[in-house]
C-alpha cells in the first residue's frame, strides 16, 4: 500500500511539473526558430534573434533599470527582513503573530489592486513616478519573502551561542555581527538572491509605478505590440528564464547547506 502511494505521488509530481514547465520550455524552442511567426513546424535554426538583443538601446536601458531596482530592493528588503526576523524569534512581543500577519498581507492582495493603490497614493502626494516608486512597490512584496527565509534560519540555530557571548561581556551589537550573522549568512545570501529575482521579474507593480524609466518586464510587454519584435522578445525571455532558474537553485543550495551545517554544529 505504501509503495502504491509513493508511485501515485511520483506520477502526480511528474504530471504537475510537465504542466507547469512545458509552456516555459517553448520560449527557448522558438527563440532559435528562423521565422518571425511562432508556429510549427520550425523553419530552421538561427541565432540572429539573440544577436539583435545587443543592438537594442531601449533593451539595454531597461536592463540597467531592472538591475538598479533589483539590487537596491534585495539589499533593503534583506536588511529589514533581518531586523523583523530577529525581533520575532528573539524577543517576546505582544501580538507578534498579528504583526507578522500584517507584514504578509501584500502576498495575498492581488498585485493589480496593490499597484492601483500605490499609484493613487503617489499621485495624491505629488510624488513623481520613477525607479524609486517602483522600488517602494517591490519592497512591499520582497520584505515578507525575506522575513520568511530569515525566520526559518534564525529559528534553526542554538540561541545559547548568543547568550554565551553576552555572558562573556560582549554587547548586543557585536554579538550579532560576530555570532549571529555568520550563522545566518546562508539565509542572508538566499534572501538576497530570492528578493532580487522577484524584483527583477515583477511586472504589474512596475507597470503602474514606472514613469519614463521602464524596467525590463515593462519593456518586453511594450515590444509585444510589434510582431517583428516577438522573436527577440522570446530570445530575451529564454535568457531570463535560464538565469532566474540558476539564481533560485543557487539560493536553495545555499539555504540547504546552511541547514545542514546547523545540524552538524548541534551534533
Amino acid at each position: 500500500m505504501k509503495s502504491r502511494r509513493i508511485n501515485s505521488f511520483a506520477v502526480y509530481a511528474v504530471i504537475y511539473l510537465i504542466f507547469l514547465y512545458l509552456p516555459v520550455a517553448v520560449l527557448p524552442l522558438f527563440s532559435f526558430n528562423d521565422s518571425s511567426y511562432v508556429k510549427f513546424p520550425l523553419v530552421g535554426f538561427t541565432l540572429k534573434w539573440y544577436s539583435q538583443l545587443a543592438d537594442s538601446h531601449g533593451l539595454q536601458n531597461a536592463l540597467v533599470n531592472s538591475l538598479k531596482v533589483g539590487i537596491s530592493v534585495a539589499i533593503i528588503s534583506t536588511i529589514l527582513g533581518i531586523f523583523a526576523a530577529k525581533s520575532v524569534t528573539r524577543y517576546r512581543m505582544r501580538r507578534s503573530g498579528l504583526l507578522v500577519g500584517f507584514i504578509m498581507v501584500p502576498l495575498v492582495i492581488p498585485e493589480i489592486i496593490l499597484g492601483i493603490s500605490l499609484l493613487m497614493t503617489f499621485s495624491i502626494g505629488g510624488v513623481k513616478l520613477s525607479l524609486i516608486t517602483i522600488s517602494i512597490g517591490h519592497l512591499m512584496l520582497c520584505v515578507p519573502f525575506s522575513m520568511l527565509v530569515l525566520i526559518s534560519r534564525m529559528e534553526g540555530f542554538d540561541k545559547s551561542l548568543e547568550e554565551a557571548s553576552l555572558d562573556l561581556g560582549e554587547n548586543a551589537w557585536w554579538t550579532f555581527w560576530r555570532v549571529t550573522f555568520p550563522i545566518i549568512l546562508p539565509g542572508v545570501v538566499a534572501s538576497l538572491l530570492l528578493t532580487f529575482t522577484i524584483s527583477f521579474d515583477e511586472f504589474v507593480l512596475a507597470f503602474f509605478l514606472s514613469g519614463t524609466d521602464a524596467t525590463l518586464p515593462v519593456h518586453i510587454w511594450s515590444q509585444l505590440r510589434f510582431p517583428d519584435k516577438l522573436p527577440s522578445v522570446l530570445a530575451l525571455g529564454a535568457i531570463i528564464v535560464v538565469l532566474s532558474t540558476i539564481v533560485i537553485l543557487f539560493a536553495e543550495l545555499i539555504r540547504r547547506g546552511g541547514v545542514q551545517l546547523n545540524k552538524q554544529s548541534k551534533v
